[in-house]
């Protein structure tokens, strides 16, 4: 058995009985976190700034993501997806976030939640290094510039 004080977000021990349990625990609790944080960021600032937040946390998620990279393949490797609900919640995490922006005028309507993840996904593929956090920021700050709801063009005379 392996203990860990950090499971589920407490001080209290539990016991794993792999280290591909506690993996997957830590995995999940990592998962559930970034997904959490979206209604406190939702109250606290305007919706467009709360996504740009929520992007910034999703590529922390991705970068430590990268780095248990070996360790989730075992995980995977021992029988089970640690990654089978990861993609549900974080969608509906994306899903509030735009649903906030659209309803306040901040976002697009005619992308995604689903397009939103494949950027942020794209973004993670090839700019989540810590040594590239740079460029992930700007590739962050090129998506979300390109979610501006356009003004409407003015009748060409």
């Amino acid at each position: 058995m392996i203990d860990s004080p950090f499971a589920g977000g407490t001080r209290a021990c539990h016991n794993f009985p792999t280290r591909e349990a506690l993996i997957e625990a830590a995995y999940c609790n990592e998962v559930a976190r970034l997904c959490e944080a979206v209604p406190e960021l939702l109250a606290t600032m305007p919706p467009r700034e709360a996504l740009r937040a929520w992007t910034r946390r999703f590529i922390d998620y991705a970068t430590a993501k990268l780095g248990m990279a070996d360790a989730l393949r075992a995980v995977v490797a021992s029988g089970t997806n640690p990654y089978a609900e990861s993609h549900e919640l974080i969608q509906a995490a994306l899903t509030s976030l735009m649903n906030a922006g659209t309803a306040a005028g901040a976002i697009r309507t005619d992308i995604s939640p689903t397009d939103m993840f494949a950027a942020l996904a794209g973004i993670a593929l090839t700019s989540a290094g810590p040594d590239q956090r740079e460029q992930a920021e700007r590739l962050l700050d090129l998506t979300l510039d390109g979610l501006r709801p356009t003004p409407p063009q003015a009748p060409d005379n």
